[in-house]
């Protein structure tokens, strides 16, 4: 099944309301972003040029730790990169380390490949495509990097989704970007809490990006995108303490859950994830307060929460969730 987190037009078609009511926690995107500048007229009313896309690839490969030499394309959001990737090579057998998310397996079956989901890195071995999340959703697995780097020889090509390793950039392989057989996606829209920019990458060796960039088309992101990647990528020192600010408060919410009577199963300092015992009742109790959540089609219990943003939300949700709120 295709189901995602954002599906806020269920939740109001269920439990009433509209958009403003909300707080949409079924997401994994932060919910302080960071700050939009004001734009130039051109970046509405001009294609991007050569130089305006040149300054957003370097700007990534910066923020990325990529070397010079890695190939890099900027692409309508990390999802772009995924309906493109199963295209590069005929299909046939790929390998997907799960549960995680369903659009790699939906987007590989729709050309045609034979998808087996595995457990454990090993299981990977073997199949002419490779396909993790690291780290991982829902779970927030994270594997080294020189564990991830060993299967190459091991597998025909590798796909390693890092949409949520921004605030933990040691465990990114970015470094080693431009290694054969390698290709990372990224996500601009979760960490830097702007998804409807619709931005994303792929790094892999220059003649798989060029490839990617072949199939995507001219212009495949708007000038919108392009301005406002080159700066937020550019600002390490909104990065740093994003990062700092989001680790501390994934415990803050750990605490919050386990006082509501939910056992913490992991996650990231984007998201969490919980075994509440009765998922489909657990996010009824929060929608009731007009806060969604994200449940799985295969799990009773789990259920994935996103970080509050302002405080505002922080007592909302823990009025909710029926437990004492903390302003640590």
């Amino acid at each position: 099944m295709r189901d995602h987190g954002g599906n806020l037009d269920a939740a109001m078609a269920a439990h009433g309301g509209d958009p403003r009511e909300w707080i949409d926690l079924s997401t994994g995107i932060n919910r302080r972003p960071w700050p939009l500048p004001e734009l130039p007229a051109r970046a509405w009313t001009d294609l991007p040029t050569r130089a305006d896309m040149a300054r957003l690839t370097e700007a990534a490969h910066q923020a990325y730790g990529a070397p010079a030499e890695a190939g890099l394309v900027a692409l309508a959001g990390a999802q772009a990169a995924i309906q493109l990737y199963p295209r590069l090579a005929s299909p046939g057998l790929a390998r997907i380390l799960a549960p995680t998310y369903n659009e790699h397996a939906a987007s590989l079956r729709a050309e045609g490949w034979r998808v087996e989901e595995v457990a454990g890195l090993e299981a990977l071995a073997g199949a002419d495509l490779a396909v993790l999340v690291n780290p991982n959703n829902p779970d927030g697995l994270t594997y080294a990097p020189e564990d991830l780097l060993a299967l190459l020889p091991r597998v025909g090509r590798l796909i390693v989704d890092e949409s949520f390793v921004d605030p933990t950039p040691e465990s990114s392989l970015g470094p080693r970007a431009g290694a054969e057989g390698l290709i990372l996606l990224r996500s601009f829209g979760k960490f830097y809490g702007l998804a409807g920019v619709r931005l994303g990458f792929a790094l892999g060796a220059a003649q798989e990006t060029a490839r990617l960039a072949s199939l995507s088309g001219p212009w495949p992101i708007s000038g919108a995108a392009v301005e406002i990647g080159a700066r937020a990528l550019a600002d390490s020192s909104w990065r740093a303490t994003t990062a700092a600010r989001l680790s501390a408060e994934a415990l803050r919410l750990d605490r919050l859950a386990e006082a509501a009577g939910w056992s913490p199963l992991g996650g990231t300092t984007l998201f969490r994830l919980y075994e509440t015992g009765e998922a489909v009742e657990a996010q009824a109790r929060l929608a009731r307060s007009r806060i969604w959540s994200r449940r799985f089609p295969w799990s009773q219990g789990w259920l994935r929460l996103g970080l509050p943003g302002a405080e505002a939300e922080w007592r909302r949700l823990a009025q909710a969730l029926g437990g004492p709120h903390s302003r640590e």
